[in-house]
């Protein structure tokens, strides 16, 4: 998993060139997060607001947005002729971010792109004394590759909460929000309510709002927000019921479901996202589609559907990197998370045992986390993250010991912690799960992928997974 002679080799000089553009991009991080969308509507305006140019989906939500924006875009795939995907963070280039069809944009687009909105940062930071953050300037960065490549419809990622995202300057034709569950909060309040709130904040009047399963309390006050805003409210679990007709092997990252709404029944759909728990994701993204086409008066054919449900990926959610002895990776870092880890974990026949590696940001509720996660597991190695934010792997072994974890060894390294967990899983015929960060994931996946731009692997360490 070594880095190849040409790959350590320093980058040509329009790498450089473009390695300098990054380089300022990422400086923008150091303005933090600025609530308020003030900024963002001055960058796109002196854009000549792309975001016109296209019809837009947007979702928010705590657990389940990524699996249902990724879901959502292959299906519009299979029925427009040019599909927009805008999610966050990346694991391991900026360019993951950014998709028309379902392909990640070319890092050579990046250049012209990022000179248009540094030269329309310099001039909102002249006309009105903001300066862009890193994720204002990403957001612009892929409304104008959109608007240039001729996108017809797009997804939109919510970067954190919904209220003051970036993204919240859109103006959809559905508003999707998924799982609400305790997450970020610091940024969006100590409660479901408060949380929802925020998230709700996507809402526009009169627009349909499709959401997820979730718990009452984050369910009624976006039911509330619906209502005074106007916008007619579809709950997915509601509208579509999911069975689950096999779930494979115990290494095949195959499962296979029988959605069916009161207008269609979708047969049986073998997807290529793993974990029971996508049955709920599956529920909101045929609401959302069905929701869609009511609103442009043409339902979306069958086949269709089914294929773009077959069709999409997403690395890092339950992602299989090995099968003898299994090795598991997924991004997930909260409660809710956890709980999902489990049941994707059993669904492989791994109820107990399971040797986990886990990297944390210290901004977490770590001790929440590895709670649920103890009832699979008794052994934990955890380890480092490259991002000032990680916890160390020493406090985060004693909030595991805490936990009731019996073993928790800290690890000087992620390739330390995994060489020791594999070993220890393949002498016990048990599993290995990565897990804890989208950070940790970025990290992983990059040791098989590197680049020359090495700012291109890094995570967006303002953003908040």
């Amino acid at each position: 998993m070594c880095a190849s002679s040409s790959q350590a080799a320093a980058p040509s000089a329009a790498n450089a060139t473009l390695a300098a553009r990054l380089e300022r991009l990422y400086a923008r991080r150091a303005f933090g997060m600025k609530p308020g969308l003030e900024t963002t509507r001055a960058l796109l305006a002196e854009l000549d607001n792309p975001q016109e140019s296209f019809r837009i989906i947007h979702v928010a939500g705590t657990n389940g947005k990524g699996s249902v924006s990724h879901m959502l875009a292959a299906v519009l795939g299979q029925i427009f002729p040019n599909v927009g995907l805008y999610t966050s963070p990346h694991l391991v280039r900026l360019t993951e971010r950014f998709r028309i069809n379902g392909r990640e944009m070319k890092p050579e687009a990046l250049e012209p792109l990022l000179d248009a909105v540094e030269a329309a940062g310099e001039r909102v930071e002249r006309l009105t004394g903001n300066v862009p953050t890193f994720f204002e300037a990403v957001t612009a960065l892929c409304m104008l590759w959109w608007k240039q490549q001729g996108v017809h419809i797009a997804v939109a990622e919510t970067g954190m909460g919904g209220r003051l995202d970036a993204t919240n300057v859109l103006h959809p034709l559905v508003s999707v929000i998924t799982r609400i569950g305790l997450d970020h909060t610091q940024y969006l309040g100590p409660t479901l309510e408060a949380i929802a709130g925020e998230k709700a904040g996507i809402i526009k009047p009169g627009v349909p709002v499709v959401i997820g399963a979730m718990p009452p309390e984050a369910a009624r006050v976006i039911s509330r927000a619906a209502a005074a805003a106007g916008a007619p409210l579809v709950d997915a679990a509601a509208a579509c019921s999911v069975r689950t007709v096999s779930r494979g092997g115990a290494a095949v990252p195959r499962l296979c479901l029988a959605p069916a709404t009161e207008n269609e029944d979708y047969g049986t759909v073998s997807l290529n996202l793993p974990g029971a728990y996508q049955r709920e994701n599956v529920a909101t993204v045929l609401a959302a589609v069905e929701c869609l086409g009511s609103l442009l008066g043409r339902p979306f054919p069958r086949e269709a559907v089914r294929r773009g449900l077959e069709s999409a990926t997403l690395p890092g959610r339950f992602q299989l990197l090995q099968e003898d002895p299994p090795v598991f990776l997924d991004g997930g870092h909260n409660p809710d998370a956890a709980r999902a880890q489990i049941i994707a974990l059993k669904d492989r026949k791994f109820a107990r045992g399971v040797r986990l590696v886990v990297a944390q940001c210290a901004d977490k509720d770590s001790a929440a986390y590895l709670r649920v996660l103890h009832a699979v597991s008794d052994a934990i190695w955890t380890v480092p993250l490259q991002n000032p934010r990680g916890r160390t792997p020493e406090a985060l072994a004693d909030i595991a010991r805490a936990a009731g974890f019996r073993r928790a060894v800290p690890c000087a390294s992620v390739a330390e912690g995994i060489r020791l967990a594999t070993a220890d899983a393949a002498d016990a015929k048990a599993a290995v799960l990565i897990c804890g960060s989208l950070f940790l994931c970025g990290e992983v996946l990059a040791e098989n992928e590197r680049p020359q731009l090495s700012e291109q692997l890094e995570p967006d360490a303002s953003a908040t997974p």
